[in-house]
């Protein structure tokens, strides 16, 4: 059934002339005459009866002209939508962000991101990189920004975006609190605080046993916010990411010998068409200059006792 049809079948109905109505949708008469006439064909029946300079509708016209006019004004608001959905007016934007990245090295992007697609809303999902790359595969994401100790599979695009080094943090008046940095070797039986999101885990585990560096972890959780309060609290160390929030007082040196680095990436699926917000979104974090733009580090090496 041609929507076309059905435009100039209304038309009909509202003026009650052939010649009008066929004015009213830019075409000739004889045109919307055969266009209404294949509209009759297909619902089986008159919908409309022309007696002398006067049109009718019939019962069944009358019948089918609120369905008609509902399939015509749902079509138009699709069309306004997508209108909207492309010139990024009210668009939505759903970016994975790994639990562990602190929010300030992002400050300066989404500030400027905002300042410039007001129109688009985005909509910030955390997780491990586990949960981000399936969703991001099932496509409930669009993007994800997000670090991994081993290669992204091959399924996915990949483009860093800056580093930043792992850090040891421990409570005030700490032995660590003597050294600028602090060699993997010093914290060999020291109690530890285990940070359970993050994605560096099993790599820091495996440098510390293969120098014979042995820990004990006396506690694990989720928050953030809960490990560096016990560390404050003197209960024990942890590592954590240069550009992680940090509550005061905890006391922080860079880890060396060896110095642990990750990368954080933009991450989306190989192949997949973006969205005009998508794609916008991808060129602002792909252009926006990491080195000067980021935010500086939040935790800042203590000095020296």
């Amino acid at each position: 059934m041609d929507i076309h049809h059905i435009r100039y079948f209304l038309a009909v109905c509202e003026t009650r002339n052939f010649t009008r109505a066929a004015e009213r949708c830019h075409v000739t008469q004889p045109a919307l005459s055969r266009a209404i006439q294949q509209l009759e064909d297909e619902v089986g029946g008159l919908l409309l009866r022309r007696e002398r300079n006067l049109t009718h509708i019939t019962d069944l016209g009358a019948l089918l002209r609120p369905r008609f006019q509902q399939v015509l004004d749902e079509l138009s608001g699709a069309r306004q939508e997508a209108s909207r959905f492309l010139c990024m007016n009210d668009a939505n934007l759903k970016v994975g962000i790994m639990c562990t990245i602190g929010p300030r090295r992002f400050t300066g992007l989404l500030t400027e991101f905002n300042r410039r697609h007001m129109g688009i809303q985005l909509q910030l999902v955390e997780g491990v990189p586990d949960r981000l790359s399936n969703l991001l595969e099932t496509g409930e994401i669009d993007v994800a920004i997000m670090a991994s100790s081993e290669r992204f599979p091959e399924r996915f695009d990949v483009t860093p975006l800056f580093r930043e080094r792992f850090m040891l943090a421990f409570p005030p008046g700490h032995r660590l609190a003597q050294l600028d940095v602090v060699p993997v070797e010093a914290i060999d039986g020291e109690i530890y605080l285990r940070r359970m999101n993050c994605e560096y885990w099993d790599h820091l585990s495996d440098i510390c046993n293969a120098r014979g560096v042995n820990l004990h972890v006396s506690y694990s959780s989720e928050r953030e916010d809960w490990i560096q309060n016990m560390v404050v609290g003197g209960l024990g160390i942890c590592f954590l990411p240069e550009y992680s929030a940090a509550i005061p007082g905890l006391q922080v040196r860079a880890v060396t010998d060896p110095e642990v680095v990750r990368e954080i990436s933009l991450v989306t699926v190989a192949g997949r068409r973006f969205s005009p917000a998508v794609s916008t979104f991808v060129s602002a974090v792909k252009s926006y200059n990491w080195a000067e733009g980021g935010a500086q580090p939040q935790l800042r090496l203590s000095p020296a006792a």
